[in-house]
């Protein structure tokens, strides 16, 4: 048994006047504490009490003794209780990590909302398209689509991210719109390459059949901004979040295409180091998060 307990028993028989009281509180037996008190008399070279069939009293070096412990058993209990309370709030630095497209358009607006309703709370927001250690770099909390591969880390599921296909008005007016999947074949595609990786789509069709289209590839990019752009400029059509296409086709810039063959979609995980006691701001953050990725939560986003 380590010196604190060792100590804390003895400031308990000492107030409580037995050792077998002190005993009950600790959930152990009589011999067991008395054991404990014995140990720290035999370490010290001293007596600190003296035991009668009445009870225990102090001796004066136990009484000097005994004054310190309360303070030093004091001070361990509140510095458990300040790490407890530290654990169950949301406080201090948070480190949260995410793409680069989904944490400007959506992470940002959210934490910066996140940050107004939990003023003790900074943030460190890290934007990365390649996959981080969360440890090796100190990150509290990722945000991440698609499948988890790592199942050594904690993670709670948030939500959907759909997508969509769109092209601009001046494209289609130009080249047609595309009817079915085989037309679809015979437009230009502007890729996201991180995510689509190559130039075959997969739809789903009305009946829920499963259909793939190579694409011709007029552009490529690991940027949705980019292929944003491109799309409004008429040199395609893209397959893209529908978080990225919102703004663009609530103004008529873009349209959507084939609005009843649906486009794979991607989970939203919130990703800790750990499952295993788990931060209270981190917690709280995720509380707030899973609240947030509803139905056409796209819409529904905070201003940044």
């Amino acid at each position: 048994m380590d010196r604190l307990q060792a100590m804390h028993m003895f400031v308990r028989v000492v107030e409580t006047g037995s050792f077998s009281k002190a005993a009950r509180e600790f959930a152990t037996t009589q011999p067991t504490v008395t054991k404990q008190v014995a140990a720290i008399e035999d370490r010290l070279k001293v007596r600190l009490l003296n035991r009668n069939t009445r009870g225990v009293s102090l001796t004066e070096s136990g009484a000097l003794y005994y004054e310190k412990c309360k303070i030093v058993v004091r001070e361990a209990e509140e510095a458990d209780n300040i790490v407890r309370l530290r654990q169950s709030q949301a406080q201090g630095l948070l480190r949260i990590g995410t793409s680069v497209a989904f944490g400007r358009r959506v992470v940002v607006p959210l934490t910066l909302d996140f940050m107004a309703h939990h003023p003790q709370v900074s943030l460190d927001l890290s934007f990365e398209d390649r996959y981080t250690d969360l440890v090796a770099q100190g990150i509290d909390v990722a945000i991440r689509m698609g499948k988890l591969a790592d199942s050594t880390l904690g993670a709670r599921f948030l939500g959907m991210n759909p997508w969509a296909m769109v092209a601009s008005p001046a494209y289609l007016k130009q080249h047609g719109t595309p009817r079915n999947t085989a037309d679809l074949a015979t437009h230009a595609a502007l890729i996201y390459s991180s995510v689509l990786g190559d130039d075959v789509w997969r739809l789903v069709t009305p009946g829920g059949e499963t259909e793939t289209v190579r694409m011709s590839t007029r552009l490529r990019s690991n940027n949705l901004s980019a292929v944003l752009a491109a799309t409004r400029n008429g040199l395609g059509i893209a397959a893209m979040p529908r978080y990225v296409a919102s703004d663009s086709l609530a103004t008529g810039q873009v349209v959507e295409v084939l609005k009843d063959h649906g486009l794979p979609e991607q989970e939203i995980h919130a990703v800790f180091p750990s499952p295993k006691l788990v931060p209270g701001k981190v917690q709280v953050l995720i509380a707030f998060l899973q609240g947030r990725f509803g139905p056409r939560w796209w819409e529904t986003l905070p201003k940044a």
